[in-house]
């Protein structure tokens, strides 16, 4: 360790689309603190999360390595944590204090995976038998119990604002605890902080005063392929069965209500910016900020992730460095293939840390680029794929063996299929190669002799959705422990 090395701050946030930000010629989305960090550091246009879920792309972030590696590539909600060196207890072997604020999405849930403390919210996750801090924080002011009384669901898109005063909700709360976090540092040593907001994953409970600033925005409605109009693979039929509902109205509501969950982080990050340039920290501290998947939010009809199209898989993920760090500079913007398996390599990289062995990511300040990115999600006739090489991306569906192809270029919104063009069969055979290539853990079944074979086809049939998408109830008295099998988000399909 020594003196002039940099603080860190890492933050996170859950269900963030690369393309919302006004650094990205977004339209609509008000983002003026992340927009003045792209231009004071560099934004990476081609990050994406090799697995867009958020325990898998959690494990991945702290560990630097892919879901091959790790083992979840799915939703492990019980599964702890690898027996790899993670992210904090690297930086702690290197004299840092660490500490962590918000969502970890770990089990067991009080898992430290290598911080010095963390103050934890898990939106709720009582069936695991913890309450949390922030549900203690709601209590001590008067609230217990109350966070889920707004009756919104954390996993569809229904809209209210929120039920309790500002300074309760959830984005201010994890806010002021990294203030304090900051604060109460080891003066003596550098600093590695995680801070992980919930948002703008659902609920959809915005402040009043930031969806009133989108009500009269001229929000343009989600596109849909051209593709979308045929016979669709097993899994996208499910994807947009779930919610075939979201008309015009309900998809308007929901852009306003996500976009005002954004805003209001990014407006809260200048706390947290202003705290460290109060503290005199600011010049020598490191920042990333950065997103575990997007959100399709209704493009081709679908929402949420678990796919591997542009606003479900591309993530934003921004880097400013301590000044005079000449590996970032300002003012950039950088095309290079990475994933969330980089940013573990590259945030010590900058500190002068020496990276683990187990670590599989590449430093995003290096000159070393990789030439493809392989992403996986889910199993069975649930799973799909994806190999993003150049300016093309092949998403491959074993449930009927389609494969997709789209020129990223030419196409960024993924509006026309590629695939049976034979002007594009020797990239879609090379794409396909290179899949082929990567299949484990029972995938290898879907090819034969160097072709891509896949599963059977099927239709989907929509079950019921009794549990509301995984409503929250009242928290107090907290509830007891569920059996896992009760608490499932998704429809099922009645088959």
């Amino acid at each position: 360790m020594t003196a002039k090395q940099p603080n860190v701050l890492l933050i996170s946030t859950d269900h963030w689309p690369a393309e919302l930000l006004g650094a990205a010629e977004h339209p609509s989305i008000l983002t003026p603190t992340l927009d003045e960090l792209a231009r004071s550091g560099v934004r990476f246009r081609n990050a994406y999360s090799e697995c867009p879920v958020c325990i898998p792309a959690r494990r991945t972030l702290m560990t630097g390595v892919s879901p091959r590696t790790h083992g979840d590539r799915d939703f492990g909600e019980t599964m702890p944590m690898p027996d790899l060196p993670t992210m904090a207890q690297a930086f702690r072997d290197a004299g840092y204090q660490a500490y962590a604020v918000g969502k970890l999405h770990v089990y067991p849930q009080r898992n430290r995976i290598g911080f010095d403390d963390v103050t934890l919210d898990e939106e709720g996750r009582t069936q695991y038998g913890v309450v949390d801090d922030y549900e203690a924080f709601l209590a001590n002011q008067g609230c217990a119990g109350a966070q889920f009384d707004h009756g919104m669901s954390n996993n569809d898109y229904t809209v209210r604002t929120w039920h309790l005063p500002e300074n309760l909700h959830a984005t201010n709360w994890a806010t002021q605890e990294m203030v304090r976090t900051v604060k109460r540092r080891d003066p003596g040593r550098p600093a590695f902080w995680y801070l992980s907001y919930r948002h703008p994953h659902p609920p959809m409970v915005p402040l009043e005063a930031y969806l009133e600033s989108y009500r009269s925005a001229d929000l343009e409605l989600p596109r849909e392929g051209s593709w979308c109009h045929g016979e669709l693979p097993y899994l996208l039929q499910a994807v947009r069965g779930r919610n075939a509902h979201m008309g015009p109205r309900q998809t308007r509501d929901a852009l306003q209500a996500f976009y005002a969950l954004c805003t209001h982080i990014d407006h809260q990050l200048r706390v947290v910016v202003g705290t460290l340039r109060e503290e005199g920290l600011l010049d020598n501290t490191v920042i990333c900020f950065t997103s575990d998947h997007g959100d399709m939010l209704g493009r081709h009809g679908m929402w949420a992730k678990r796919l591997f199209y542009e606003p479900s898989t591309n993530i934003p993920l921004i880097l400013v460095g301590a000044e005079g760090d000449r590996r970032i500079g300002h003012h950039r913007v950088d095309d290079r293939l990475v994933g969330w398996q980089d940013v573990m390599p590259t945030l010590l990289d900058l500190a002068g840390i020496e990276r683990p062995e187990s670590v599989e990511g590449l430093s995003m300040v290096s000159d070393k680029k990789r030439q493809w990115l392989y992403g996986e999600v889910g199993e069975g006739d649930h799973a799909t794929r994806m190999i993003r090489k150049d300016n093309f991306k092949l998403i491959y569906y074993p449930a009927g063996n389609v494969r997709q192809l789209f020129d990223l270029e030419a196409d960024p919104l993924e509006l026309e299929n590629l695939s049976g063009q034979p002007s594009y069969a020797t990239i879609l055979d090379d794409l396909s190669t290179i899949l082929i290539g990567q299949f484990y853990g029972g995938d290898e079944e879907w090819a034969h002799e160097g072709r891509l074979e896949g599963r059977p086809a099927r239709r989907f049939r929509p079950g019921p959705n009794r549990g509301l998408s995984s409503q929250r109830g009242h928290h107090w008295p907290p509830p007891p422990k569920t059996n896992m099998q009760q608490i499932q988000w998704h429809n099922e399909d009645d088959s």
